[in-house]
C-alpha cells in the first residue's frame, strides 16, 4: 500500500448539504472533510455521553454510600454499574477507532484498506465511518477471528 499524502487543505469549508458521490474523484479534499468533520462529531457525541454517564454513576455511587438497602438492591446496583462500566469501556474503544481514522485522514489513507490499499467504498464508510478494510477483507477478518477463539 502506498501512502497519500493528506489532501484536506486547512480552510475547506462544505456546504451543510455536501454529501460524496461515486462521480467524484474518491477521497478529493472535500471528501476527507466530510468525513473527518462526520468523525469528530461522532466523537464529540460519545465523549458527551460518556462524560454524562461518569457523572451518573459518581453520583448514583455518592447517594448509596452509607445506605443499607437490602442484598437484591445492592445486588441490582452491582449489575447496573457494571452494565454502565462495560458501555464506557465499548465507547472509549470505538473513540480509540475514531481517533485512528482521523489519524488516516491526516496521513491521507483515510478510505483505503489497511490490506490491499484498495479503496473501502462510500458505502461502506457511510455507515461505518472507522472501517479499515474492503467487506471482503472484513468478512475475512472476522472468519479468522472466529478459528482462533476456537
Amino acid at each position: 500500500m502506498s501512502i497519500r499524502k493528506s489532501k484536506i487543505a486547512e480552510e475547506i469549508v462544505l456546504d451543510p448539504k455536501y454529501k460524496p458521490t461515486k462521480k467524484e474523484e474518491y477521497m478529493n479534499p472535500m471528501m476527507l472533510q466530510y468525513f473527518r468533520e462526520k468523525l469528530l462529531r461522532w466523537k464529540a457525541e460519545l465523549v458527551k455521553e460518556s462524560e454524562a454517564l461518569q457523572r451518573e454513576i459518581i453520583e448514583e455511587t455518592e447517594s448509596t454510600y452509607g445506605t443499607a438497602g437490602d442484598e437484591v438492591d445492592r445486588a441490582n446496583d452491582e449489575a447496573i454499574k457494571q452494565l454502565e462500566l462495560r458501555t464506557k469501556d465499548r465507547e472509549r474503544k470505538l473513540i480509540a477507532q475514531i481517533d485512528m481514522a482521523l489519524d488516516r485522514v491526516e496521513k491521507g489513507t483515510y478510505g483505503y484498506s489497511e490490506i490491499s490499499g484498495e479503496p473501502i467504498g462510500l458505502v461502506r464508510l457511510e455507515a461505518k465511518p472507522t472501517a479499515k478494510y474492503t467487506i471482503e477483507e472484513q468478512e475475512e477478518h472476522e472468519s479468522q477471528e472466529k478459528l482462533r477463539k476456537k
